[in-house]
């Protein structure tokens, strides 16, 4: 058996498949449906055969790989004319990385780089760092990053000292420009990437490793090449801020839970950071304080992190929660992005801003006849003047503000429904999207942002960098104004397709960890669910591994695992009790509420289910559930 196919771009007729022998041929059939809406490389429409035939021999057609019956492969057709062939083996069908791998290949990413970008990112930090340029000299400054336990690049770093009636606050983010020269090789493989793609144990980064994770990466005790955002704040408000490039060197590279370790002074901090880290907390409070006295969006959302064994088998899910961690790190950040998009857009320099444009009143109106439908309390509408006037943008905005905070409030004090209605908030908004024109973040409250601090995993932000030293002397040259609408929709584009990929293989791994829970707990094993969704044929229910019989949903980790309970196995449970006859099942008009017509039983978004697994479509990421009676 040779070992796997090394790894490189994926053709744009190819295809993941399961070898099959039928008779003395080998076969391949696509083994991932194609996703609505996704594009293939480089936009390229995806040719998706029903079933090849490879040939007899063990190899395949051209006996390029060789690989057996069983096995999860790429395949490779041509273009014109007939004849396919194996292009890569990846592994097997039952194992979870081998499949997510799989995944990511079939939704067009590259899976490496050619040999002369790596060289050029190989040349790229040793001519940074033989030729560092002007920079200031920042690296007796105490300074310290703050990412996750698995975090592997370092792009953004922080120092912070208390002043008078204030803190300074120094933003440092790695200087991605200084080793991607606008036009290189590297700079147009960054652009057609536009990302980073996350997925369960695996990462397709925007820029080669001997950068994103070396000669950018902010790692501790080592001189960094950044640009700097020095902002002096007096509460929130930003007194004065400079930009300049500079030479850093981090002291400490801390990780979220030892940062509210230490917050909740059940440990440490240890010097020169220590005194850093307290100020950062001070100047975070202030502006998250704020933000939402301006009515900024409040969504505490949970993202799950998936630990492999060595054969590549999910063994754990951890629902990471929004911590005070987590939100010092994310306000510093806001008030550097807000600081540069100011500069820019006072200069009139070209750059990409991130736009989340006013929701449409119309949507915000239906978000609150869901909440008032689900008994969420919800702050008064406007009503229509003698003259018919609607809602305007800016009152919607601020309406979708106070609600996300009321159905906070309501979560907390309840217990559950954090994962339904806080996705009714977002379905209320409109998309963000990159454009150089300034619309401003609705969200965030925001009159002027764009993305500056994630240099290493998007493309917008590196756009944002060479505009921000062009103007400030740093001698870099401004984008060309001309170029930027296009480059704003390809960005967008991109960012979306990676969202799909994300999701997608992290419902892959989810699958393949309840297949695995189930053999250790038996199939008929009952979990206690939370309904996060609602549609004509059926609930989408969230479950935890720790949910029992009788175990109350909120007390449950809800996004360890997701299904769907079609209406054709629910039973209705009328005054009299369960009777577990066949109910009709009707969807309200606000699509929260199904009602049973015979028994007038209601399943409500937020409202408690206990389910067992019926089936698992690890492939396809699907879990079918069925009620525990």
């Amino acid at each position: 058996m040779s070992a796997k196919g090394p790894p490189g771009p994926a053709p744009v007729n190819s295809f993941v498949a399961v070898l099959e022998r039928r008779g003395r041929f080998l076969t391949a059939e696509p083994l991932f449906p194609i996703p609505r809406g996704a594009p293939g490389v480089g936009a390229q429409p995806r040719l998706r055969p029903a079933r090849v035939t490879l040939g007899s021999g063990r190899s395949g057609a051209g006996g390029r790989v060789r690989a057996d019956v069983g096995d999860l492969v790429l395949v490779h057709t041509a273009t014109r004319g007939s004849g396919a062939h194996v292009v890569r083996k990846l592994g097997r069908p039952d194992v979870a990385s081998d499949v997510i791998e799989a995944l990511m290949l079939d939704r067009g990413l590259s899976r490496g780089f050619s040999e002369p970008v790596e060289r050029e990112a190989a040349a790229a930090g040793e001519r940074v760092r033989r030729e560092p340029g002007n920079r200031r000299d920042l690296r007796e400054l105490p300074t310290f990053t703050i990412d996750p336990v698995s975090a592997r690049d370092y792009d953004d770093a922080i120092s912070a000292q208390p002043i008078d009636d204030g803190v300074r606050v120094w933003v440092h983010i790695a200087d991605v420009a200084a080793h991607v020269p606008e036009g290189s090789q590297l700079d147009r493989e960054a652009r057609r990437r536009t990302t980073s793609v996350y997925a369960p144990g695996a990462v397709e980064p925007m820029l080669p490793h001997a950068l994103s994770s070396d000669s950018c990466s902010l790692v501790p005790g080592e001189d960094r090449a950044a640009v700097t955002v020095e902002l002096e704040l007096h509460g929130a408000r930003v007194q004065s801020a400079a930009f300049y490039r500079s030479v850093i060197r981090s002291n400490a590279r801390l990780d979220y839970e030892r940062v509210d370790r230490i917050f909740a002074g059940s440990e440490s901090a240890a010097e020169p950071w220590g005194e850093a880290v307290a100020a950062a907390r001070v100047a975070a409070a202030a502006l998250q304080g704020e933000r939402e006295r301006h009515g900024a969006l409040v969504i505490d959302s949970q993202e799950p992190e998936f630990e492999f064994d060595s054969h590549g088998n999910v063994t754990a899910i951890v629902a990471r929660a929004q911590t005070e961690s987590h939100r010092l790190i994310e306000h510093l950040m806001i008030a550097a992005n807000e600081a540069v998009a100011r500069l820019l857009e006072q200069r009139g320099v070209p750059c990409l801003y991130r736009v989340h444009e006013r929701p449409e009143p119309d949507r915000v109106r239906r978000l609150a006849d869901q909440l008032a439908s689900l008994d969420v309390p919800t702050p008064p509408l406007p009503a229509k003047s003698s003259k018919g006037e609607r809602m305007s943008s800016t009152q919607a905005a601020e309406l979708v503000g106070e609600m996300s905070r009321r159905v906070e409030q309501h979560v907390r004090r309840t217990g559950h429904g954090r994962q339904a209605f806080g996705s009714l908030v977002l379905r209320s908004l409109m998309q963000a999207y990159y454009s150089p024109k300034n619309l401003g973040h609705a969200g965030l409250r925001s009159s002027c942002y764009c993305h500056f601090t994630s240099p290493i995993r998007r493309y917008p932000d590196l756009v944002c960098h060479r505009a921000l030293l062009s103007a400030v002397g740093g001698g870099e040259r401004a984008p060309r104004g001309g170029e930027l609408v296009e480059l704003g929709v390809w960005c967008s584009e991109r960012e979306r397709h990676a969202m799909l990929v994300e999701r997608d293989s992290d419902d892959v791994a989810r699958c393949f960890a309840l297949e695995r829970l189930l053999g250790r707990l038996g199939r008929e094993h009952v979990f206690a669910g939370e309904i996060t969704g609602l549609i004509s044929a059926g609930a989408f229910i969230a479950f935890g591994e720790g949910g029992e019989e009788g175990a109350p949903a909120a007390a449950t980790p809800a996004s360890q695992y997701q299904g769907m309970l079609p209406v054709r196995r629910m039973v209705g449970e009328g005054r009299g009790g369960r009777d577990g006859g066949r109910e009709w099942w009707e969807l309200n008009e606000y699509a929260t509420i199904l009602h049973g017509e015979r028994t007038g039983a209601t399943v409500r978004l937020g409202g408690e289910m206990r389910v067992h697994v019926d089936s698992i479509d690890a492939i396809r990421g699907r879990v079918d559930l069925a009620p525990a009676l």
